[in-house]
């Protein structure tokens, strides 16, 4: 949802078409598809985010630019095969252009990972076993993302891993699985955002 709201601001989907997300009359679905304005490649598959990124990566150096390439990961989505298979070829091809941001708020879909697949933990000593810079920050502080972001030796593939709790600040919400995939109706729209005006900043 947050690529199709930038996307709407810079003014490559309009408004209303923002307004019939994953409805029947609109063209936006839960998950981005190519052929959507703005949209280069379909995400709706698990673990092919970080191999596009890596592939860019990889085409820059090719091309000689310094341009950097940012890849948001879940901690859902690391439980793929080929996101690991993402993460050692940027390790091997020293794409030093390449900063990940992960999302770990400990939930993939409907299950806590550290109970169905304790096995995940500790994420950032898998990250540097395969060759990466990995720091841990609070996820909520983006002066703490920026910071770290801004602290990189430029000598290997980085990422940032961004502890968070999921449906922070909004108190039915919090913590609570099935928000990964329905939408509030109108009473809890409003009742989140009152909430979220009045988190802290």
């Amino acid at each position: 949802m947050a690529q199709y709201v930038i996307l709407e601001g810079l003014g490559i989907i309009s408004t209303e078409e923002l307004n019939r997300y994953c409805k029947p009359a609109g063209i936006l679905g839960a998950h981005p598809d190519y052929g959507t304005p703005g949209v280069h490649a379909s995400t709706g598959s698990l673990g092919h985010g970080l191999g596009l990124a890596v592939g860019q990566a990889y085409a820059e150096r090719l091309k000689g630019t310094d341009l950097q390439i940012y890849c948001l990961l879940s901690d859902g989505e690391l439980q793929e095969g080929s996101s690991w298979e993402a993460v050692m070829m940027a390790a091997n091809l020293n794409l030093t252009n390449i900063i990940a941001f992960v999302d770990y708020n400990d939930f993939g879909g409907l299950e806590k990972l550290s109970v169905g697949h304790p096995a995940f933990a500790p994420l950032e000593a898998k990250f540097k076993a395969f060759g990466w810079e990995a720091v841990v920050v609070n996820g909520h502080d983006p002066h703490a993302i920026i910071e770290a972001t801004g602290k990189r030796s430029r000598k290997k593939p980085f990422v940032v891993i961004g502890q968070t709790i999921k449906g922070k600040g909004v108190s039915f919400m919090q913590d609570v699985a099935i928000w990964h995939y329905r939408s509030p109706n109108s009473e809890e729209y409003e009742k989140a955002l009152s909430e979220l005006l009045k988190f802290p900043s």
